[in-house]
C-alpha cells in the first residue's frame, strides 16, 4: 500500500515532478546527438569503436554540465569480427555459401579433410595426420570442444558439419585455425573429396572501453537506486532505439535529477559492450568490493524504450506470469509493481517481460540484487493479443529495425519514449524520496 501511495503522490503532484521535468523534445535532442555522433563514424556506436567513445564523451559533458562528479570506468575486452564471408572450395568448385563460426581464426588452408567423427575426445583424432582438415559431426559437445581438439592434434582447419540445414555457431573462444560449419549436403561432398580449401577472414582484438557513472550528490549511499542504459549499438548500425532511447533517458532523468536532493542516492549508468555480452555490467558488478555491492538496493534497467511497433513490457520480478526464468531476487516484485501502478495511474495497457538474461539486468540478478525495469520489445513478432492491447502491426516486429542500419532517427515511436521515460522517472521518484 506503500508503494501505491508514493506513486499516486508523484502522479497527483501539481507540476514540478521528476516526469513532468523530462521532456520529450529533450531526449530527441540526446538521440539527435547519437545519430550525428554514429553518421561521422563509420554509421555506428560499437564498443571499442571511436563512435562509443564519442557517445560516452556526449553523456560524461552533458553531466559535468549539470554538476555532476563522473566516473568513466574502464574495462578491456575481446572482440571478434568476420571482415568477409568464408570460403569452401572442394576441387576449385565453390560449395556456396558456409557459416565462419564465432571466434574462428583467420586463414587458407588447402589440404585432405579427414572425418574424426563428433570430435569431443582425443581419442577421436587417434591417428590424424597434422596439416589436415578435421571434418566433425555436430553435436556431442561443445564448438569450442571440437576447436581444442582439432588444434591439438594438429589440424590446420575444422569444419562442421550439422545433419540438416545451415547453421551458424560459437567456438567460445579465441581459436588459431579456421573453422566453418556447413549443412548435411557440403558435408557429403567435403566427405568424398581428396583435397578442400578453406577460407576465413576474421580478426580478433583487446579492446578498451568505458562505462559512463555518476550518482546524486545527496542521499543515503547505503541504499543506493541504481539505474541504467547500455550505451552501445551493434556494428550493423547506429542504434537509436537500441540502445539510444534507453540511454537518452536516463541521461534526461539523471539531467533533471541534478537540483533535487532524494533521500537515497541514486546512481545513473551508461553501460559499454553490452552487445557483446553484458561485459560492462558484468565488470561493474564482478569488480564491486562485496560491502559495496551490499549498499545496492535496486537495478532498474533501461533497454529499448521506443519500439515502432511497441509494447510495454515490465520485467517479471515476482514471477506471476510463470513464463522461463523464475523471479528477480527479494525486492524484484516491489520494482515490478511500482511500473504497474504507474500504468494502472495513467490508464495505460502493459504487459510482462521475463528475465531472460538478455540485457544488464542479468549480473545484478546473479548477484542477489533486486531488478526490474520496462521493455517495449525487439525482434519478437507482435501478437493479435498484443495488437488489440496496444495497437499495432500483429504479425510484425516489434522493432524491425532491430540491429540492422535502419535502426535510426526515424525508427523511434515518439510516444513510446515519452511514456517509458515518464514511467521510469517516477519510480525512481517511488523508490529515492522516502516519505
Amino acid at each position: 500500500m506503500i508503494t501505491h501511495l508514493l506513486v499516486a503522490l508523484a502522479l497527483a503532484a501539481p507540476g514540478g515532478t521528476l516526469a513532468d521535468d523530462v521532456k520529450l523534445d529533450d531526449m530527441l535532442a540526446h538521440l539527435q546527438a547519437f545519430q550525428a555522433i554514429a553518421d561521422a563514424h563509420g554509421g555506428n556506436r560499437a564498443a571499442g569503436t571511436p563512435g562509443y567513445d564519442a557517445s560516452a564523451d556526449y553523456v560524461a559533458a552533458r553531466l559535468m554540465e549539470a554538476g555532476y562528479t563522473v566516473e568513466l570506468q574502464p574495462f578491456r575486452f575481446v572482440a571478434y569480427r568476420q571482415l568477409a564471408p568464408a570460403v569452401l572450395r572442394v576441387h576449385g568448385t565453390d560449395l556456396g555459401k558456409v557459416s565462419t563460426l564465432v571466434n574462428s581464426g583467420a586463414g587458407e588452408v588447402t589440404a585432405q579433410p579427414r572425418r574424426v567423427g563428433a570430435g569431443c575426445a582425443d581419442t577421436d583424432f587417434a591417428g590424424f595426420e597434422p596439416g589436415g582438415v578435421a571434418v566433425v559431426d555436430r553435436g556431442r559437445c561443445t564448438f569450442e570442444t571440437k576447436a581444442a581438439r582439432a588444434s591439438t592434434a594438429g589440424a590446420k582447419a575444422l569444419i562442421v558439419v550439422n545433419q540438416g540445414g545451415a547453421f551458424d555457431g560459437n567456438a567460445g573462444a579465441p581459436q588459431p585455425i579456421p573453422v566453418v560449419g556447413v549443412d548435411s549436403e557440403q558435408g557429403a561432398a567435403v566427405s568424398k573429396a581428396r583435397q578442400v580449401t578453406v577460407v576465413t577472414r576474421t580478426e580478433t582484438q583487446r579492446w578498451l572501453t568505458r562505462n559512463v557513472i555518476a550518482q546524486t550528490a545527496t542521499g543515503a549511499t547505503d541504499d543506493v537506486v541504481m539505474v541504467g542504459a547500455h550505451l552501445d549499438s551493434v556494428e550493423a548500425g547506429p542504434g537509436i532505439n537500441d540502445n539510444g532511447s534507453g540511454s537518452a533517458a536516463v541521461l534526461e532523468i539523471a539531467l533533471r535529477m541534478a537540483t533535487r536532493r532524494p533521500d537515497r542516492a541514486v546512481r545513473f549508468v551508461w553501460w559499454g559492450a553490452e552487445e557483446l555480452g553484458l561485459l560492462g555490467s558484468r565488470h561493474y558488478v564482478a569488480t564491486l568490493p562485496p560491502e559495496e555491492r551490499a549498499k545496492i538496493g535496486m537495478y532498474i534497467n533501461v533497454d529499448m524504450v521506443a519500439s515502432p511497433n511497441h509494447t510495454f513490457a515490465i520485467y517479471d520480478g515476482d514471477d506471476s506470469d510463470q513464463v522461463g526464468q523464475g523471479p528477480g531476487p527479494e525486492g524484484s516484485a516491489r520494482i515490478e509493481r511500482a511500473f504497474q501502478d504507474f500504468f494502472t495511474a495513467r490508464g495505460l495497457p502493459y504487459t510482462g517481460s521475463d528475465f531472460t538474461g538478455r540485457s544488464d539486468y542479468g549480473p545484478f540478478i546473479a548477484a542477489g540484487i533486486p531488478a526490474g525495469g520496462l521493455f517495449t520489445g525487439a525482434e519478437a513478432l507482435k501478437t493479435e493479443a498484443q495488437a488489440t492491447m496496444f495497437g499495432g502491426t500483429a504479425g510484425a516486429p516489434l522493432d524491425d529495425c532491430y540491429h540492422k542500419a535502419c535502426d535510426d532517427l526515424k525508427n523511434i515511436n515518439t510516444h513510446a519514449l515519452d511514456v517509458s521515460a515518464d514511467a521510469v522517472a517516477t519510480v525512481i521518484t517511488t523508490f529515492a524520496w522516502r516519505r
